[in-house]
């Protein structure tokens, strides 16, 4: 080998390495960045016979696939569980303490002290703010399931914005993919870019990446609705201010397509916004229904007839136009009712009213049950009491036992939504756990391992060692050939 020659392969060496230590100083200067993939710098042999080094990117397109489906599963999974800790919350926590069937029972057992003592005027009086606790408590169940309804459009439309800002965004990096493959040009950070993205889009809604000729991706829902194929498709949505009971929620639109709610409690849902529509048009409103059925039969429970004629007694009702509500039957839909029931002025004290006339089945002025003025009657509270326990139609659309007694069904409510709630909790730890360890697999094959780099470093090391060696012989072997000539 002439010293010409060993000089080159010196150079060459020490130009070999230095890019070698640039990739892995990069790497090491991402090594808490999740969205950077490692970067390997190989040496190849070109076709001139020379030494070069090659750059790929640590691509790991199945465990890449898994990770956006768990991704979308956990998100959709948390916000589910989200909205339920929210509808928990307005019935008291962990004991339920404000739940219409905790101050159901307060009432119940208000009415049956009243029932023992009918000439006291402080059981009378008891018995009706038990009542208006009772009712109060439907209208704040009730008031606060459709606020959370209103959030959770108002997270749609949030997130729908968001998602369209994403794809805006991935159609930028996937043009920069598509322009450096087809120029040779490295690729890597536009890739990491667009995987970025992907990972951003998978917790919104659920996504399925695929890759085609230059790099191009497309990208499509889970149902397989076209997300993004060359262009963003247009998702759309019209969020509504204000929701009261009944209030139906726009849907939202991916490419004209509807996209569908979740459903279960653990979710059939790919991606928040999936969770988002099975809370607000499912889950909450299943519950409003429950609260409306506890409200309905109360009125039906307390209303007085005098055998042709029936009206509201200790429990009114608002209709929807402002009007005072007749008694119910079993088969009306009344929907919203937990929102305006109330206790009739009637027996309130501070408006003017008689609590004992609850006693004496007077309140609507219709009847008169108490035509002696007994004041050691207690027929009608009795019967009444009774009426709480005894067995009744409720409506199937409420997701409970069409048949069981008042007191009965409103615990009941408490449990559907606990149950729920409680299964929701444990398919979070599943879907939170699956996302970890798809993370971890991911991370292991693409993200950066601060051990192995620090080993490639020593490697490179002994390398440019070596390529100085070589460069130390090559100068003694040119002083001594100006030695020789001089």
């Amino acid at each position: 080998m002439s010293l010409t020659s060993a000089l080159n392969s010196a150079q060459s060496i020490f130009n070999n390495t230095g890019q070698q230590s640039s990739v892995v100083s990069t790497n090491i200067a991402n090594a808490g960045n999740s969205d950077y993939v490692r970067r390997e710098a190989s040496i190849t042999t070109s076709l001139s016979g020379a030494q070069v080094v090659s750059i790929s990117r640590a691509q790991e397109t199945a465990l890449l696939s898994q990770y956006l489906q768990t991704n979308s599963k956990d998100s959709a999974q948390q916000t589910l569980l989200t909205g339920l800790e929210s509808l928990k919350s307005l019935v008291g926590g962990n004991d339920y303490e404000t739940s219409p069937s905790t101050y159901l029972a307060a009432f119940q057992q208000a009415l049956q002290t009243f029932g023992t003592a009918p000439s006291s005027t402080t059981a009378a009086q008891s018995a009706v703010t038990a009542a208006q606790d009772l009712a109060n408590s439907l209208n704040t169940a009730s008031d606060g399931v459709q606020s959370i309804r209103t959030e959770a459009d108002a997270e749609i439309a949030t997130q729908v914005s968001t998602l369209n800002t994403l794809l805006s965004q991935f159609e930028t990096a996937n043009n920069a993919v598509k322009l450096a493959t087809s120029t040779g040009a490295d690729t890597s950070s536009a890739l990491d870019e667009r995987e970025k993205l992907l990972k951003q889009i998978s917790s919104i809604v659920g996504v399925n990446s695929v890759v085609r000729s230059n790099n191009d991706m497309a990208l499509y829902t889970s149902d397989g609705t076209v997300l993004f194929e060359t262009v963003p498709r247009t998702v759309s949505f019209t969020s509504t201010a204000t929701y009261v009971a009944g209030t139906e929620g726009n849907s939202v639109y991916i490419d004209g397509v509807a996209l569908d709610a979740g459903e279960g409690s653990t979710t059939t849902a790919s991606g928040s916004l999936q969770s988002l529509l099975q809370l607000r048009d499912e889950v909450a409103p299943t519950f409003q229904a429950q609260l409306d059925e506890i409200a309905k039969s109360l009125v039906q429970i307390f209303s007085e007839t005098d055998g042709s004629t029936s009206a509201p007694g200790l429990f009114v009702w608002t209709t929807a136009s402002g009007a005072t509500g007749t008694t119910p039957s079993d088969t009306d839909d009344i929907t919203g009712i937990a929102s305006t029931i109330s206790v009739n002025t009637a027996v309130v004290t501070s408006e003017g009213g008689d609590a004992t006339k609850l006693r004496d089945g007077t309140i609507s002025g219709i009847t008169d049950l108490n035509t002696s003025g007994d004041s050691g009657f207690s027929d009608n509270l009795d019967a009444l009491y009774e009426a709480l326990t005894e067995q009744r139609s409720f409506s199937s659309d409420a997701g409970l036992s069409t048949t069981q007694s008042l007191t009965d069904y409103a615990s009941a409510s408490i449990g559907w939504l606990e149950q729920y709630r409680s299964d929701a909790t444990t398919a979070s730890e599943t879907t939170s756990a699956a996302l970890s360890r798809s993370d971890e697999a991911y991370s292991n094959e693409a993200g950066v391992n601060l051990d192995e780099e620090l080993t490639l470093l020593l490697d490179i090391e002994q390398s440019y060692k070596a390529a100085t060696k070589i460069l130390n012989v090559i100068d003694d072997m040119f002083k001594s050939l100006l030695d020789i000539a001089s």
